[in-house]
């Protein structure tokens, strides 16, 4: 199962994607949906572009349909259906009459409009001409009269990336430190450093805090 953030980056790459010809609904999500290129005014594709969305993040939804109505009812049957409180992920179903009786359009919430309704990431729909059946991938402001509800998918949990503590940020670059070597061009040097006993020779690359390195200055210098 897939993420929220991977379904909504996966809808976002299709913005502006547009069915050829036009007035064809010959596109990408259809071709997909019925496995074979389509046209005509029997085959809108709102809901093949959702149902493709999901099925490359991996999320499963109630039902595998073409039908707004569909989706609707499956979801009501398998408790996932919700009529408020919207949230990012959520499939909304339009009837844009107002009337909240028709499953008329749908498309993906990308983010809540506190007061209005919800942006949405849709397909077959326009920037300004028709709403349901426009012919392209656009993101939309729904206001909440028209929203009949939404089916509300599971996804996986995002992975939170811990900060570091300050032991474990230590702890890594001892680590790395540890596996260094000294240097081929010093290495006699450092040999002879040893011998006169600036220093113990072990973890040649270990961080050296000032008060060590006081002490090797002062005992290079007594044997200077």
């Amino acid at each position: 199962m897939g993420t929220l953030n991977e379904l909504l980056t996966i809808a976002r790459r299709q913005l502006n994607v547009r069915e050829c010809p036009p007035d064809s609904n010959n596109v990408r999500y259809n071709t997909w949906y019925w496995g074979r290129e389509v046209s005509g005014s029997g085959y809108p594709w709102c809901m093949a572009f959702v149902q493709w969305c999901f099925d490359q993040a991996g999320v499963t939804l109630p039902a595998r349909t073409a039908s707004c109505g569909t989706l609707l009812n499956a979801a009501r049957q398998f408790g996932t259906w919700v009529t408020g409180d919207f949230q990012p992920g959520d499939v909304v179903i339009y009837d844009f009459s107002g009337k909240k009786r028709t499953t008329q359009h749908c498309g993906i919430v990308e983010q809540i409009m506190p007061g209005y309704g919800v942006q949405a990431i849709e397909g077959n729909t326009s920037e300004a001409g028709s709403q349901d059946n426009g012919g392209m991938v656009c993101r939309k402001n729904r206001a909440d009269k028209y929203i009949i509800g939404a089916v509300r998918p599971a996804f996986d949990r995002e992975q939170e990336e811990k900060p570091m503590t300050g032991k474990e940020i230590y702890d890594a670059l001892q680590a790395y430190l540890d596996a260094q070597r000294v240097p081929a061009g010093v290495q006699e040097e450092y040999r002879q450093a040893v011998e006169a006993g600036v220093t113990d020779g072990k973890n040649p690359c270990q961080l050296v805090p000032r008060w060590q390195a006081a002490i090797m200055a002062k005992r290079a210098a007594e044997r200077g």
